[in-house]
């Protein structure tokens, strides 16, 4: 179980998994949130039979296999999250884009545990530019869109080897 002050009055409450949607109630001062998905959105590059993957530089998966994305913030039109998170963390500015579609996860947050995710993704083609991992990235590079996912390297969440089938069916 996770315990974490309370947002009203400070007092510690506890995560339950138990319900649907999770409810987080305070004891004391009796508030009541639900643990609600936290939207990120990404952006799949490729270019010439090849797909644009980073290597997280930070825990959770430090080390596993990603692609250029992240959390929405507040206001933040999803597009232009997932145009936002592609510069940041690559230097690349991409065209026009064509929406993937969005998958359900889960992210692990020291203190809370997890949380829902619901990860909407768009796909591009690569103009110009060399991408250089920057923000959390450790590393950028082209992967052949055969091999990843199937190279040895895990991929840091699960939804993603749905994501590399819609991929593959739409590039071929």
């Amino acid at each position: 179980m996770i315990t974490f002050p309370c947002a009203r009055c400070g007092r510690p409450v506890s995560r339950t998994v138990r319900d649907d949607p999770r409810r987080i109630r305070c004891p004391r001062c009796r508030y009541l949130i639900y643990d609600y998905p936290r939207v990120c959105a990404g952006m799949l590059v490729v270019k010439d039979g090849a797909l644009l993957v980073l290597r997280r530089g930070h825990q959770p998966k430090r080390g596993f296999l990603d692609f250029p994305g992240g959390f929405v913030d507040a206001n933040e039109p999803i597009e232009v999250a997932a145009r936002r998170e592609l510069r940041e963390e690559t230097g690349l500015t991409v065209g026009a884009i064509e929406p993937l579609g969005y998958f359900w996860d889960r992210y692990y947050l020291k203190g809370f545990g997890y949380f829902p995710t619901i990860n909407y993704y768009w796909l591009a083609r690569w103009r110009s530019g060399t991408p250089r991992a920057a923000d959390d990235a450790a590393h950028a590079e082209w992967m052949p869109l055969e091999r990843v996912g199937r190279s040895g390297a895990p991929l840091a969440w699960r939804h993603m080897a749905r994501v590399l089938g819609e991929v593959r069916r739409r590039v071929g």
